[in-house]
């Protein structure tokens, strides 16, 4: 069953995180954060594909964490300041999970994607 993939507008995430997603050539928004520690997160998410990457790297540029998964079904952003995060809920049929991404004051992610 084809579940959509339900965004903030781009004022929502800006409000909240103090950030604007850019936009590619095929629409594919991105959010990029940098914490205390020089550690960078970079968020894409593809509302048509209803995917979504997380590439996360220490101060040194190494990679740290790279995730992309489809079936996304909703991004939600909250807390702002010093509490901001993001949180994405999935849905592919069989599985369903959420990852939840701080982006404040020190990055974290937190996934979990389980059978039905």
């Amino acid at each position: 069953m084809y579940r959509e993939f339900l965004t903030p507008d781009d004022d929502e995430v800006h409000e909240v995180l103090g950030e604007w997603p850019s936009s590619d050539e095929d629409g594919v928004r991105t959010l990029a954060f940098r914490d205390v520690s020089g550690r960078t997160l970079v968020f894409s998410y593809d509302v048509p594909t209803r995917s979504v990457r997380l590439r996360w790297t220490d101060e040194r540029g190494a990679e740290l964490l790279d995730v992309y998964r489809e079936g996304a079904t909703r991004l939600s952003v909250s807390g702002g300041g010093p509490a901001a995060h993001l949180s994405v809920d999935f849905h592919t049929g069989e599985c369903a999970g959420v990852m939840d991404i701080r982006v404040t004051p020190r990055l974290s992610v937190r996934d979990r994607l389980l059978f039905q």
